[in-house]
């Protein structure tokens, strides 16, 4: 039997798999696949919904909803995204135009029903596993929050031991024109009252990122009490602030070498330059976050963080 296509005539349902507690608790919601070339996600997910029917989970309060496959399109496809990238400027549409439309018409009234959020992914390049939380609290226009302790606290509980922070902001400041552009699962999850995280768990196809979703899961479970799972201690040991993000404003702009996110650099190093010659250097002491190896124009080029 060929392995199923997406067909636009008859696209696939978005399955949601959803366990209750008889004691009341936290709505815990769990995705995979919002990238459809991520594959950890789907496999940890289905392993834990097994486990949950099978009783080797015991969910002891509250609820988890499951979300294998958040974008079937493009996880049938095996590519990043369907139309668009879904977790950029996340929203309800009265006329969806593209299959990511029509999926966020299904998730964000899913994530404005929950307390908390884990969203699975992985990446193209190889390196360690971390964790993305939020801003600090505060009351401003781009990205209020007020659960920004109980948030970390949930991010430190997922058995990695990094933490990183920054992104709205500093999309924002790279990208003025379009900054909700930098707005996906997590930043629509806290506008709407809720703490949500993205674990990175590793290289899409390293055996081994589906064993860090799968104990993600399995911690954050336990993390919220949901479980009879002893509740994890803390693991983060080091927390990276984004500070900057550099676009590629042509097609010649390049890496100076092959980074890998978190290697570090020093202030003044070069890290990227131009098509014009134009040497793009570290402001700071600090790490490469995301290098685009392949960056197209208006795209970013790389980030950089530092230590919190």
């Amino acid at each position: 039997m060929s392995d199923p296509v997406f067909d636009p005539a008859a696209p696939p349902p978005m399955e949601l798999i959803r366990f209750s507690a008889l004691s009341p608790g936290p709505r815990l919601l769990i995705l995979g696949a919002v990238h459809g070339n991520e594959p950890c996600g789907p496999t940890a997910i289905r392993r834990a919904v097994d486990d949950v029917r099978g009783g080797t989970i015991r969910l002891l309060r509250g609820a988890v909803t499951f979300v294998p496959v958040v974008n079937a399109k493009a996880f049938l496809q095996n590519t990043r995204e369907g139309d668009r990238n879904l977790n950029r400027d996340l929203h309800e549409s009265v006329i969806p135009r593209d299959n990511e439309e029509r999926v966020a018409n299904l998730l964000c009234p899913l994530l404005r029903t929950h307390d908390a959020l884990l969203d699975l992914h992985s990446f193209k390049s190889h390196g360690e596993p971390f964790v993305f939380a939020g801003p600090d609290n505060n009351s401003g226009p781009l990205e209020p929050f007020a659960l920004a302790d109980a948030e970390q606290a949930f991010a430190a509980a997922l058995g990695v031991d990094t933490l990183l922070r920054g992104w709205l902001d500093t999309y924002a400041a790279g990208f003025p024109d379009h900054p909700t552009h930098g707005v996906g699962t997590t930043e629509y999850m806290r506008y709407h009252g809720g703490m949500a995280v993205t674990l990175e768990c590793g290289n899409h196809l390293d055996p081994a990122s589906p064993e860090v979703a799968y104990a993600a899961i399995r911690n954050a479970l336990a993390h919220f009490g949901m479980s009879a799972d002893p509740v994890p201690a803390p693991g983060v040991t080091r927390r990276i602030r984004l500070t900057k993000v550099f676009v590629a404003e042509d097609a010649g702009d390049a890496l100076v070498k092959p980074w890998r996110t978190f290697d570090r650099v020093t202030a003044g190093e070069p890290v990227a330059v131009r098509a014009s010659g134009e040497i793009l250097a570290a402001p700071a002491d600090g790490y490469v976050i995301f290098p685009n190896a392949a960056p197209t124009p208006g795209a970013s080029l790389f980030y950089i963080a530092v230590d919190e």
